[in-house]
């Protein structure tokens, strides 16, 4: 178990802190939501109906979307993008391990299995990342897409206004402004990230170069 909590300790405390942060926005947000029910003298609801209720789906996954599209984005940039002096880029000049074609290790014994049976399962692993988290980040889409409609359609409930559909939604400012203000800082965020990482350092993390590497050094 020790050795399992060390090789695996960074992911666990991520997981620990989203789990954390999760519980924590679901609390708040179920007394905030009760105060807005309060002021429009509306009957409270549970913390499991409010765990169902569009104005928690539509928070959380607005933000779930915004951090997946970041993170497709950049994979996929990075393949085709340089930044010089950036450890995340490839280098710009010279030939990358990223770019070597899977199949001349299908005899490594060592290799992952689809890299050994090769054909379309190896073009499928070839893309796997960026293909897992294009689809976590429209399975994100849609799932703001239907908490936003939810929470629109009990707001106009509460007001005696008609319902609307999903579609309704996808011409609603509002929606694409939830979108827009998220993409735009998780963009800002890792290019930031980017252009500090050239001339900045942290000691001991595998994210920074070595402390005393030339800021023109690209890559790992």
């Amino acid at each position: 178990m020790r050795r399992f909590l060390r090789d695996n300790g960074l992911s666990i405390a991520l997981f620990a802190l989203f789990l954390l942060s999760l519980i924590g926005q679901a609390l708040t947000g179920w007394r905030a939501h009760a105060e807005e029910l309060r002021l429009h003298e509306q009957a409270s609801i549970s913390f499991l109906s409010y765990l169902g209720s569009g104005h928690f789906i539509s928070a959380v996954f607005e933000n779930w979307e915004s951090e997946f599209l970041q993170m497709a984005a950049y994979v996929l940039l990075t393949v085709f993008l340089f930044q010089k002096g950036a450890s995340e880029s490839k280098k710009p000049d010279e030939d990358n391990p990223e770019d070597e074609a899977p199949s001349a290790h299908r005899k490594d014994p060592k290799a992952p299995w689809p890299v050994h049976r090769g054909g379309l399962l190896l073009k499928l692993y070839s893309h796997s990342l960026s293909l897992a988290l294009v689809t976590l980040f429209l399975a994100s889409f849609v799932l703001h897409l239907a908490g936003s409609t939810r929470r629109m359609n009990e707001e106009a409930l509460q007001h005696g206004q008609p319902q609307q559909t999903m579609i309704g939604t996808l011409a609603e400012p509002e929606f694409w402004y939830e979108s827009f203000q998220n993409w735009q800082s998780e963009f800002l965020s890792i290019g930031v990230l980017l252009i500090l990482g050239v001339y900045l350092r942290e000691r001991g993390s595998p994210e920074s170069k070595p402390v005393a590497a030339p800021h023109a050094m690209t890559g790992h």
